[in-house]
């Protein structure tokens, strides 16, 4: 392209044989996702490297320790039985929970799959509660849950069972936790699931069908194995949901009683704004991390060997 044709307005660069530069391309995508890199930057980015950072010092929310004092923190966090307390908590409610908020979303959309009478009245009360605040939902149940005037307790009392401290005692504040967040989120995984169902191919059933098939072998036969992919999702979601839970145990048992039901991340919480020790809340939480890591990279590599 000659010099002339390099200065009329509107005219692009080519490259040797006429097309567009690779350069300019470059150049023009660069300032498109520019915007998205600076909040990535700012909002997940520089917080991840400055969390690290503080972990290998001796920060405090009051002011000053901000030297750094090397693996410290990390040893201290190692060495607290409360940090391993809040871990096996944390592992309780996440197998707790992961289970009933994969088998009853399951049932949940293979009845509404049926073509029930009132289908739109199925799916708004399965997915309703999903659509609540959390904090909504906390105060709900700790309602529902009160030992004196509680609504459970009065249908036990119904039927000759004393009141049961649900959210106080020590052995139940967990299950509490964990029913709440069940009956909370299973409108999330039922749509999921009833997606899943929807774009299941009706031959296969009509197949089915003609060769006698009954309603159990379908489902164990189709409906079930196509569902796997759908199933390992939720799974994978709801492990990395569950491990990361705060609101609902913040505000309904604040970790107690005894730190029965005090979560990892809720430590984490009352060390940096509570003990004012970020330094050690940020060691904590990249342990966390690491481990969450860990464990999400072990569960996609099982659910890709059983696809292979």
């Amino acid at each position: 392209m000659s010099t002339a044709e390099l200065s009329r307005p509107g005219t692009a660069p080519t490259g040797a044989r006429g097309r567009p530069s690779r350069r300019a391309g470059l150049g023009s995508g660069f300032w498109f996702t520019a915007p998205f890199l600076v909040v990535f930057a700012g909002f997940l980015l520089w917080p991840v490297v400055y969390g690290v950072y503080l972990a290998f010092t001796g920060a405090s929310l009051s002011g000053g320790g901000e030297g750094l004092i090397g693996f410290g923190n990390f040893g201290e966090a190692l060495s607290d039985p409360l940090v391993w307390r809040t871990l096996l908590n944390t592992a309780v409610f996440t197998v707790a929970s992961t289970v009933p908020l994969v088998v009853l979303p399951l049932v949940m959309a293979l009845l509404v799959h049926l073509s029930l009478p009132g289908q739109w009245l199925w799916r708004l009360a399965f997915f309703a509660p999903y659509l609540l605040p959390v904090t909504v939902v906390s105060l709900l149940w700790v309602w529902i849950l009160q030992p004196e005037l509680g609504l459970l307790n009065d249908w036990l009392g119904a039927v000759g069972i004393g009141p049961v401290a649900w959210v106080q005692g020590e052995g139940s504040a967990m299950w509490s936790v964990v029913i709440a967040t069940v009956w909370w989120t299973s409108g999330f995984n039922f749509l999921l699931y009833l997606a899943g169902l929807q774009n299941i191919p009706g031959y296969l059933y009509e197949a089915a069908a003609l060769d006698g098939s009954g309603g159990w072998r379908t489902l164990r036969s189709i409906t079930l194995p196509m569902l796997g992919r759908t199933t390992g999702i939720i799974v994978v979601l709801q492990v990395l949901a569950s491990l990361k839970v705060f609101d609902q145990i913040y505000q309904m048992t604040s970790g107690g009683p005894d730190n029965a039901t005090r979560s990892i991340l809720l430590y984490v919480y009352d060390q940096g704004f509570s003990n004012y020790r970020l330094g050690y809340a940020s060691a904590i939480a990249n342990i966390f991390f690491l481990l969450v890591i860990v464990l999400s990279v072990a569960q996609l590599r099982l659910f890709n060997r059983r696809e292979a």
